[in-house]
C-alpha cells in the first residue's frame, strides 16, 4: 500500500514548481490540469494535497470530493476561487503566494495608468486604420498629479514606489496603515471619503470581501473630480462596473482601466465593453513568466513543507505563528493538547467557556495554544477529528467563548499553562508545566496538587476522604487485569474531599468504569486517553 502523500495539481503550473514537487519522493504529483470537472473530483479521492490557480473553482462541492485534503494551494495572492469557511470546516488548511506576483501586478498597473493618461489604445487603433489623428489624443501626464492607493499592502506599496519616481503626489485611503507608516513611505494616509475628491489618478490594491464588494459605487465615483483616470488592477466586484460605464459615457470621469471583473470572461453585451476612454485587459496581472515562476515556486514549497513537515505557518485559517517558534511550541501544543482532554472529561455539563494562561519561553502563539487546548476538548467530546485550523471555528459554532492571557513569571519549568472551562455554576480548573527536557506534567485538577505524566491513560476519580477507598479501587483494577503505572492522589482538607489521578498500562472497559463508579465513597470516576 502506498502511503506517501498524494498531490493534485488542477491548473497548469509552472514547470519550476512542479520540479519542486517531484523532486521529492516522499510525494506523489498528479497533473489534472487538462482534466474535466468530474474527473477533478475523482482525483481528489485520497488526496492530500490540492493546488490551484484562478481557473479551478474550489467550491464546497469539490472540496467535499477531496476528505482526505491536508492543505490547499492557490498559485496566487488571491483566494476568491477557494470556499474558505468549508475549507476550514473540513480542517483543511488553505495557503497562497502573494508575494510571487507583486512586481507584476504593480507594473500592470502603471502600464493601465499610462495607458489611460496617454489613450494610447485609442492611438494605436488610430493609426492603424489609416489616421494621423494627434489632436485627438492630448492625455495628461503623471509627474506633479496626485496618486490615491486604496489599500497600501505588498503590492499597493510597491506601486507607491514607482508613483513616487514618477514625481507623483501619494494619498492613501487603508484602516490598517499607521501614521508612523505613512511617514516611512513619504505618502499622505486619509480617510477614503476625504480622498477621492483630491486625486488625479485612483488605484485599488484590495481583497473582494463583503466590505470590499462595489467599494467605489455609483456615489463614490461621482466624488472623483472629472479629469481622474480609476485604474483596477485588483479583484473585479470592488467597482461597480455599470456605474464607471455611465460615468465615462456622461463625461463625468476623464478615463479608466480594469484588469479585473466581477464576471470573468466578461460577457459580450457588458456595459464596459461600449465605455469610452477605457482600456481593457484581460486579467493580465500574474500574467508574466516571472511571476507564473514565483508563485509556482512559493506555492509548491509551502504544500511540500505542509505535507512533509507538519510546517503550516503560512496557512491563512489558521492561527498564525513564528516560523522560528515551531519547535519550541511543541511541547507546549502537545501539554495544551492533553490539558483539553482531562477538562472534557472531567466536565460534565456542556461547555460555556473557555480561557487559556499561558507562561513560557515562547512569546507568541497564544491562539494557537488555545486551538490545541479545543483539539483536546472535542476529540472527547465530539464524533470529529480536529485540527488547528477548525477548532477554535468549531467552538465558535457552539456559542463557546475562548478567552487567552499571558503569565509574566514562570519558575521551575520552561511553559506552564492554566485552562479554565465554565458551563453554568460548573467550573473546572487543570494546569500542567513543560520541563526543562521537553517532558510534561499534570500538576493540578480543581486546585488538588497530582504531579503525574500526562500520557496514556489516566484514571481520574473524586472521593470523600475516608479509609479503604484506594485500597479498593486498586483491587477492582488489578481483578480485571489492570496494572497501575503511576498513582498520586491529594485531599482537600476542608471538604473532606480527596482526588486520584492514576497512569494504567491498560484501557479499562465501560463495565470496570461503572463498577468503580458504584463504589459508595465515589463521587465521579472518568477515563482519558492522552495518546496524540
Amino acid at each position: 500500500m502506498n502511503d506517501r502523500p498524494r498531490v493534485v495539481i488542477a491548473d497548469a503550473l509552472a514547470a519550476e514548481g512542479v520540479a519542486i514537487l517531484e523532486a521529492d519522493s516522499r510525494l506523489q504529483v498528479e497533473d489534472y490540469s487538462a482534466r474535466s470537472r468530474a474527473e477533478l473530483e475523482q482525483g481528489l479521492v485520497g488526496a492530500t494535497g490540492l493546488i490551484v490557480r484562478s481557473g479551478t473553482q474550489a467550491d464546497a462541492a469539490l472540496l467535499a470530493a477531496g476528505e482526505s485534503l491536508r492543505v490547499i494551494g492557490r498559485a496566487g495572492a488571491g483566494l476568491d476561487n477557494i470556499d474558505l469557511d468549508a475549507a476550514t470546516r473540513m480542517g483543511v488548511a488553505v495557503m497562497n503566494a502573494p508575494a510571487g506576483n507583486t512586481v507584476s501586478t504593480a507594473e500592470l498597473t502603471f502600464a493601465l495608468l499610462l495607458s489611460a493618461a496617454r489613450s494610447i489604445p485609442a492611438a494605436d487603433r488610430s493609426l492603424r486604420a489609416g489616421r494621423w489623428d494627434r489632436k485627438a489624443f492630448h492625455g495628461a501626464q503623471l509627474s506633479g498629479k496626485t496618486l490615491g492607493v486604496i489599500g497600501a499592502g505588498r503590492i499597493g506599496a510597491t506601486v507607491i514606489q514607482r508613483a513616487r519616481a514618477f514625481g507623483m503626489k501619494v494619498v492613501v485611503a487603508d484602516p490598517y496603515m499607521t501614521e508612523e507608516r505613512a511617514r516611512d513611505m513619504y505618502v499622505e494616509l486619509m480617510e477614503l471619503d476625504d480622498m477621492l475628491p483630491v486625486v488625479d489618478f485612483l488605484t485599488l490594491h484590495v481583497p473582494l470581501t463583503s466590505e470590499t464588494k462595489e467599494l467605489l459605487d455609483s456615489e463614490r465615483i461621482g466624488r472623483l473630480k472629472p479629469h481622474a483616470v480609476l485604474v483596477n488592477a485588483a479583484r473585479g466586484g470592488i467597482v461597480d462596473e455599470e456605474a464607471l460605464a455611465s460615468a465615462l459615457q456622461d463625461g463625468r470621469l476623464a478615463a479608466a482601466a480594469l484588469d479585473v471583473y466581477e464576471d470573468e470572461p466578461l460577457p459580450a453585451d457588458h456595459p464596459l465593453r461600449d465605455a469610452p476612454n477605457l482600456v481593457l485587459t484581460p486579467h493580465l496581472g500574474a500574467a508574466t513568466h516571472d511571476a507564473q515562476r514565483e508563485v509556482a515556486i512559493e506555492i509548491a514549497a509551502a504544500v511540500r513543507a505542509a505535507l512533509l513537515e507538519g510546517d503550516y505557518s503560512s496557512a491563512v485559517n489558521m492561527p498564525p505563528y513564528d516560523r522560528g517558534d515551531r519547535d519550541r511550541l511543541r511541547p507546549v501544543l502537545d501539554l495544551a493538547e492533553r490539558l483539553g482532554s482531562v477538562l472534557g472529561e472531567v466536565m460534565q455539563g456542556a461547555v460555556g467557556e473557555v480561557s487559556v494562561r499561558y507562561g513560557g519561553e515562547v512569546q507568541r502563539g497564544l491562539r494557537l495554544i488555545s486551538s490545541a487546548v479545543l483539539i483536546g476538548l472535542w476529540k472527547v467530546r465530539l464524533d470529529t477529528s480536529p485540527n488547528l485550523i477548525n477548532a477554535l471555528p468549531l467552538a465558535r459554532e457552539r456559542g463557546i467563548s475562548v478567552s487567552r492571557s499571558r503569565v509574566d513569571e514562570v519558575t521551575g519549568y520552561r511553559g506552564m499553562l492554566e485552562v479554565t472551562a465554565q458551563s453554568g455554576d460548573e467550573l473546572h480548573v487543570v494546569s500542567g508545566g513543560v520541563e526543562g527536557d521537553g517532558d510534561l506534567r499534570l500538576l493540578r485538577i480543581d486546585g488538588y496538587h497530582v504531579e503525574v505524566e500526562p500520557r496514556g491513560y489516566l484514571l481520574i476519580f473524586r472521593n470523600r476522604d475516608e479509609p479503604g477507598v484506594v485500597g479498593e479501587v486498586g483491587t477492582r483494577l488489578g481483578a480485571a487485569g489492570v496494572n497501575i503505572a503511576e498513582f498520586h492522589q491529594a485531599r482537600d482538607s476542608e471538604t473532606g474531599d480527596s482526588l486520584g489521578v492514576l497512569s494504567l498500562d491498560d484501557r479499562p472497559s465501560m463495565e470496570l468504569l461503572t463498577e468503580l463508579r458504584s463504589i459508595p465513597a465515589i463521587q465521579y470516576a472518568r477515563g482519558v486517553r492522552l495518546d496524540t
